[in-house]
Formats: C-alpha cells, structure tokens, sequence
C-alpha cells in the first residue's frame, strides 16, 4: 500500500542539457544537507555539506573492470532533479507507516573507458542522510564483465569516535564492537557508526544488496573510508552481464544516536514488496524451542541418549507454547547429519531425513491440535551446494506440515565455503549474496519465511521480500552460554547504534535463569533479569524467542508475565534517547492497539534516566507496569532481582528509571481510557 502525498517538484524529473557542468547539487527536502557532484583531473567527485559543517570531503565514485585502465572522467551530462514524498505501509515492522521524502539528482559521468563511457549516479538525499548508486546501463545487453575496483569513497572532516570490529574474522559478523579513534579503522563491517566532535554522528552501509558482494570500509588511517568488496576465490570483486545496477551506498547523518536508531532510510531505497500477499500466511509472533538446552550441554544436536529434538521433548515445548500463548516451537538438530564433526562435514546434512526418535508427522499433528506451529531448521555447516540440491524438497516438505518459518544457520569459518567449482568464499561475497536470496525467493513460494543466522547483512530487503524476516549477524545470546568472555554489558547498548540499523535481530532474549548455580561472570549472562525483558523492546525482530527453558519460566511467573504480554509487530517506534556503549531507550506502541512498551539498557555502570512520557497520546491515561531492577541488583552479585510496581500515568508524566551495574528496565503502558 502506498500513500501519495504532494510533491516538492513533482515526480516527473527536469532534465537539463548540461555538456560539461563543473558543478551539480541537490538538497534534501527541508534544506538540511546539500550534495554537490564534480569532476576534477579525471576524477567524479561527490561532497556533502549539513549546514556549515562539511559531512563528506570531496570523494571518489565509480567502479573499475578487467581489461580496462581505472577511466578517467571529463564530464557530467544529463543532469536531471527532482523529489518524492510518499508514505508506504509494511505488511510487518517496526514502523507501520514510512514516509519517503527525498531530493534526487541524477548525472550521467563521461569516462574515457568502453565500460564507463556513460555512467549513471543517482543520489537521494533525505534530511537524516543520503545514498546513491550507479547505473551501466550503457554495457550491452548479455555482455559480462568483471569488477576489479569500486571506488566509492567517504572522506570525512575532523575527529571521530567509531564502534568497529575488524572484518573477514572467521566467526564472520560474530566479534565484540570495540571503541576507538575512526582513523585507527583498517578494515570494517558495515554498518560502520561514527560520532564526531562537530556533534554530528554518522553511519556507513549499503542498500539493497542484489547480486553483488558485501562492501566493507578500509581506512587509510587519515579519515578516508573506501569501499571494499568481498572477492571471488580468483579475485573478481563481482561478476556481472549488463547493463546492471550497483547496491546504494548509504550514510546516516544525524545530531544524536537517536536519529541514527530511527531512520527508515534503508528502507526507501528498498524497492516495494514483491508479495502483495504476505500478511496472509506470515503473522510476526514470538516462539519457544528445542535450542538453549542444547547450547547448556544439557542435549545434544547429535543423536544418542541425549538427543533433544525427539518427538516427546519437543511435545513437551509444543505443551509449554500452547499454555502461555505462543505461536511456535522452534526444533534444532531433528534431522541427519549432526553427528561428528558437523562443521566439517555439512556436505553431510540430509534436509528431509529425520533422525529415527523424531516423529514429523505426529508432532505436526499434536501442534495444529493445540494451535502451534514448528519452525523449521537448516543448518547448512556452510555446504551451500548441498543444501541447494535438497532445498525445493526440503521448502515440500515443511510446508506438507504446515511450517511457516524456517530457521537457516552457516556455521563455518569465512573464507572457507566450497563453491561448485571448489573455490573457497567469504561468507557474504556475490556467490553467497545470491544463494541466500534465492532461499528466500523459492521460499516464498511455498508461503515459508526465512530467519538466517550467519548471514549476509541485513541491507533492508525485507521491504522487496519481507519473507526475509529476520537475521542473526552479531554476537547473539549464544555466545552467554560457551562465550568465553560472554557479551559484557555494553553490547547491548551498542547494537542499537551499529548492527541493528541494518534491521531485525534474531537475538534470542529472555534468560532467566542468570547465574546458572555460579558460573563465572564471563562465562554467564553478564545482565540482570530486568534487562532480559527489556531487549524484547529495544533488540527489534517480528519473531521474538523466549530463549530459555520452560521451568526457569515457570519459576518466575511474575518476570514471564512481560515476555507473554510483549508484542513482536508494531504501529511505531522511537529511540527516545542513549548514549553509544552506554545506555539506551526505546519506545514502540502495538500494532493495532494503544498500549505502548519502553526498554531501557544500560552498560557495567549505574545510572539514574528521567524519562519524559511525552510519547505516550493526549488526553489518555495508562497504567505503567514496570519490571525494574530491585535495590541492590547487580549484574555481578544479584543479577536476578527484580521489582514489579504499578501505577497511573499521562503524557505529561517523567518516569525515574534507576538502571543498575549491567541493568534495564521494562515497561508496558496499557491504555486505560
């Protein structure tokens, strides 16, 4: 569905016959940044102001190819300008409404090279930020060609703060963000978030990333991030037949982390769904599963007498989910192949053979009988040839059984996954760019939804296949189990700011039982209770785990209580304030209702918030019901104390939150009258 509403300009573009113009500039749509696009000694070049202060330096564009010298350009033409503004709904999100207002100039580059002899750029600018690509639309129709070099490049001005990880690690996207001066940067994933001492935060990604590798940011150790694309074992960035079109190249530019957290930018430069139809057999939902006793050793994925995907264990979760009102049951290591060295060998793992005590058909049967549904598993070991030779009967058979969602997993080191050819890929080169699409488009067509963990980032394509509905790529709550140290307080206030602008997060939340009989601090959730329920607001999925085992649940009705009454789809979200690697809060009001919930996180530090409700609708009164950190909570010494009050509150109300060492606090705000 989309909402037209007047345009700036209108939607028809104003060309203008510009030969040789040595300077073009577009504004977004309330004057806030302006870009300017150029061409000096043979060089395209764009730059970005936001009022005075310079936000990109003048930067390179273009791309390169096999056979050619880098091309060097003399001109820009066919300058043509306009804007938008529509506003289009989500069949799922966390924001039902999404405005797109943007300015865009589009140029064609005159290069001196076969290949890049008529290069189109298209760059948008909204008020909190900008993306453009490029076009060949140029190369004939069927000819291929091989990308050597893109040289976008984002030069900034001054001193930045960034949170980074280095990139191509062999746990992939799975490392701790650590705190640094931006220009210490070598090699980074995106999205890569920066602060500046000129008050401006900005943050670094991609856009629709069809058929084309992962980018990272290599910095030159002055400021200057150039794009980096993840090879084919030959070396050939990407390969291509034309005429193609580039992934958009994205930057956030905001005066606070908050403005980061609550762009929809990724999102506009998604094209419109692909499945008019969707919200007729995926509903977002939380689950339950045969997964975090598997992580505690207490099972195994393998086979044997600890085996924990058999049909009775699993009846078990379908009877917890059908009692306490959740929509599925999650069920790992059911099938063949996890015996051994499963990593090692995924080429091994049979996607329709079950194991001999796991019973398909009678667990489907005893979960419609209670109205629960399983969510499917594949975990890959990174053989993705393997899997997909089997994947049309594997997508058959779970939706033979009524299987909505599948879980997918590549657990294998980057650089190691054994293409048909028996080149060794990265994990989100073009090679793995296009098979997890393809998953997610055969998907599709039996009515499944696919949530994949290892995966290529998350560019915003749920908005074009919004089957795509969620995604792992981070440290996640696996790593509180066997993590050695386990995620410490801070990343939980960083992945707002960095992973989670990407989108959804399967993070899998809710452990409640923290200190698991005293295992070491970094060998253990490094939280209290009261944050456990606040990332089911702040770390934003339409599948939302309640990770832990049934009997911790049981044993804690009073904490559980949050968890059931959370939503995972919602009308609209604001990030009402936080401090990167520090604390955060956020606010989202369900989806088809009134009530609102807020979660607040903070890091190892306590930390006392005053929370304006101004959020919350006028003339309306609600009862806060909030999970808060007891006195004397400490996520070292008594991480599960936990204080439950009520009251009555307006907009015109300021909630206290007192967060303490490694705490948070959940909220839900239900509409009275």
């Amino acid at each position: 569905m989309t909402l037209k509403t007047p345009l700036l300009f209108g939607l028809s573009m104003l060309a203008l016959a510009s030969p040789a113009a040595a300077r073009e500039c577009v504004r977004s749509p309330s004057k806030i940044l302006e870009l300017c696009v150029s061409v000096a000694d043979g060089k395209a070049l764009y730059e970005v102001t936001r009022g005075e202060v310079t936000v990109i330096a003048p930067s390179r564009l273009g791309l390169a190819f096999a056979g050619e010298a880098d091309p060097r350009y003399a001109a820009i033409t066919d300058v043509a300008r306009g804007a938008s503004d529509t506003t289009w709904e989500q069949p799922w999100g966390e924001q039902r409404l999404i405005r797109d207002d943007h300015g865009e100039l589009r140029v064609t580059l005159a290069g001196d090279t076969p290949l890049s002899r008529a290069v189109g750029v298209t760059f948008r600018l909204f008020d909190d930020g900008f993306g453009f690509r490029y076009d060949y639309a140029a190369i004939p129709a069927g000819q291929a060609v091989a990308v050597t070099a893109d040289h976008s490049q984002f030069r900034t001005v001054g001193t930045y703060q960034a949170w980074w990880y280095e990139a191509l690690g062999v746990d992939r996207d799975e490392y701790l963000y650590k705190q640094s001066d931006a220009r210490r940067i070598t090699l980074a994933e995106t999205p890569l978030t920066l602060k500046g001492d000129n008050g401006l935060y900005l943050s670094f990604h991609e856009a629709a990333l069809v058929d084309f590798p992962s980018m990272l940011l290599r910095g030159n150790g002055a400021g200057t991030y150039d794009a980096w694309l993840m090879p084919w074992p030959d070396g050939t960035l990407a390969k291509k037949t034309g005429p193609f079109a580039t992934p958009w190249r994205t930057v956030l530019v905001g005066d606070s982390p908050a403005a980061l957290a609550d762009s929809r930018i990724t999102l506009n430069l998604n094209e419109p769904s692909k499945l008019p139809d969707v919200g007729t057999w995926f509903k977002p939902g939380k689950y339950v599963g045969v997964w975090w006793e598997m992580h505690l050793e207490k099972s195994t994925w393998g086979s044997g007498p600890k085996h924990g995907a058999t049909t009775a264990n699993v009846k078990r979760y379908i009877d917890f989910a059908a009692k306490y009102g959740f929509d599925g049951v999650l069920v790992e290591g059911w099938n063949r192949g996890w015996d051994g060295d499963w990593i090692a060998n995924g080429d091994k793992f049979s996607f329709t053979e079950a194991y001999p005590d796991f019973d398909m058909d009678a667990i489907a049967r005893y979960g419609k009988a209670k109205g629960v549904k399983l969510i499917g598993h594949n975990e890959t070991g990174g053989a993705i040839e393997n899997y997909a030779r089997q994947l049309d009967a594997a997508l058959k058979l779970y939706a033979d059984h009524g299987v909505s969602v599948i879980k997918t997993g590549y657990v294998r080191p980057s650089g190691t996954m054994v293409d048909g050819e028996g080149g060794q890929q990265w994990f989100a080169g073009q090679y793995a760019v296009r098979h997890h699409l393809d998953v997610v488009q055969r998907a599709a067509k039996h009515h499944i939804a696919i949530d994949t963990h290892e995966p290529v980032k998350d560019t915003g394509l749920r908005r074009t296949w919004p089957n795509w509905v969620s995604r792992e790529g981070a440290r996640g709550q696996e790593f509180n189990a066997w993590g050695d140290p386990s995620n410490p307080p801070e990343h939980m206030t960083i992945l707002p700011f960095t992973r989670l602008l990407g989108g959804p997060m399967d993070f899998t939340p809710g452990i409640f039982d923290i200190v698991r009989g005293g295992k070491a601090l970094t060998r253990r959730v490094q939280s209290t209770l009261a944050t456990q329920l606040a990332e089911y607001v702040v770390v934003y999925s339409p599948i939302q785990m309640a990770a832990d085992l049934p009997e911790n649940y049981e044993a804690r009705p009073d904490a559980f209580r949050f968890i059931r009454d959370v939503p995972a789809d919602w009308e609209t979200s604001k990030t009402l304030q936080g401090a990167i690697g520090d604390y955060v809060v956020v606010a989202r009001q369900a989806r088809g209702g009134g009530d609102w919930y807020l979660g607040a996180i903070g890091d190892e530090e306590a930390r006392n918030l005053d929370q304006p409700l101004s959020f919350l609708a006028a003339g309306k009164r609600y009862e806060a019901q909030i999970y808060a950190d007891a006195p004397g909570a400490d996520y070292r010494t008594n991480p599960e104390a936990l204080a439950i009050s009520r009251r009555i509150v307006t907009r015109a109300d300021t909630l206290a939150l007192a967060l303490a060492p490694g705490g948070g606090a959940a909220v839900r705000f239900r509409l009275l009258d």
